[in-house]
């Protein structure tokens, strides 16, 4: 993949995020330009926001474990609510197409993601089981948890009815230098 193909799959990804967050439908939003040239198909742009949200959910329980290192299951159910915050159209997505997937093979994908971010939510606050199994049925008790807990933000909360996320990383150390 050279420089100029994985820019421009980031610049998509990026519209397809705002998008998903704009629209709230659940709906991989298929009609954005550049999908079948960057993706291609409905289970690879999956993917893709599924790993957005894994990495994203990985960085918020560091976060959250830092926060809180003593009460860890709350700051799992905390990095999972900042997550879902920070990404909501993709997670509106990948509820969507978990309980109603195209086909077999996003059906199978979904469940092994679903299984690894269990595993990473159990072994991230330290409630391995001795089985991947044990552990993901721990992570999975984290999220139930989390879920019933949670309550979405709506558009107008996140900066606006496009859903912009406010100022990045690197506006907030310019804020943060500046003062």
């Amino acid at each position: 993949m050279t420089w100029t193909t994985f820019h421009r799959r980031g610049e998509v990804l990026r519209t397809v995020l705002d998008t998903a967050d704009a629209r709230r439908d659940g709906l991989l939003p298929m009609d954005v330009p550049g999908i079948p040239e960057t993706f291609g198909d409905e289970l690879s742009l999956l993917g893709a926001l599924q790993l957005r949200w894994h990495t994203r959910l990985s960085g918020q329980l560091e976060r959250a474990l830092m926060l809180q290192p003593l009460d860890t299951d709350e700051a799992a159910v905390a990095a999972w609510h900042a997550t879902a915050d920070e990404l909501p159209g993709t997670r509106i997505m990948l509820d969507h197409y978990r309980a109603d997937p195209l086909d077999d093979r996003m059906a199978a994908a979904l469940a092994t993601a679903v299984a690894k971010e269990r595993v990473l939510l159990a072994a991230m606050v330290g409630r391995s089981g001795a089985t991947t199994e044990a552990t993901a049925v721990a992570g999975r008790a984290l999220e139930d948890r989390a879920r019933a807990s949670y309550h979405p933000a709506s558009p107008l909360d996140r900066g606006g009815p496009t859903g912009h996320r406010g100022p990045g990383l690197l506006g907030r150390i310019k804020a943060h230098v500046a003062a």
